[in-house]
């Protein structure tokens, strides 16, 4: 489990790959105290098994499921990635709670300026933006934020300039992937609701909760 809240960057020095698996080498921009192989690491918002480690220089073992559903397959040598440990039980939760499991992926449509702050409009596809909502959490690459806006096909977030020095960011650009993980609790929410709503509607029963009374309730 992970927060959202990056501790360091780090650059992808390669792959080795056996089929469509293989093995990722990340050189980490700072030394992590006490590591173990075996425990989980957040890279650009995808969790992976620590294999080995020597010095700033970690590595990973990738499933074709993790290519397929991820960025990482797209990683050039030298791309910075964020990266994460997982949350410890005496940690604060800073950001909001992650899973590391991602949903899909979305590109960069637009990066903009607004004051200091800085905005992306990010694509994504309507299976992912029916757990948007304005004002509620999303990982992008990783990286716990608020919604901003949502849109038909995007959504909107503002990015602050601490966020955007110390994280990988600031090295994208307009047509560049992007990991996404919507909120856990809301994904739970709307299962739910729609298991209330099929419920009812197999027994003829009219269903007082929907996602307009929700959001009436100032749930949304």
């Amino acid at each position: 489990m992970f927060t959202g809240l990056i501790q360091c960057t780090g650059d992808f020095s390669g792959k080795n790959m056996t089929g469509k698996a293989g093995k990722l080498f990340i050189r980490s921009h700072k030394l992590f105290h006490d590591l173990k192989p075996g425990e989980s690491i957040a890279v650009n918002g995808t969790c992976l098994t620590l294999e080995e480690f020597s010095g700033d220089m970690l590595s990973f073992h990738v499933l074709k499921e993790t290519f397929d559903k991820t960025s990482l397959g797209e990683l050039v040598s030298g791309s910075i990635v964020n990266l994460e440990r997982a949350l410890a039980a005496n940690d604060r939760l800073g950001g909001h709670i992650v899973s590391g499991h991602v949903d899909g992926t979305g590109k960069i449509l637009s990066l903009g300026k607004q004051g200091d702050d800085t905005v992306l409009e990010i694509s994504a596809e309507k299976e992912i933006l029916m757990y948007i909502v304005s004002k509620g959490s999303i990982a992008v690459d990783g990286i716990s934020l608020t919604v901003a806006s949502v849109k038909e096909s995007s959504f909107t977030i503002c990015i602050i300039p601490t966020t955007w020095n110390e994280t990988n960011l600031k090295a994208k650009k307009s047509g560049d992937s992007v990991n996404l993980e919507t909120d856990m609790l809301g994904k739970y929410v709307y299962s739910f609701l729609m298991r209330l709503n099929n419920k009812n509607c197999s027994e003829n029963k009219e269903s007082s909760i929907t996602l307009e009374s929700l959001e009436k309730a100032g749930f949304f």
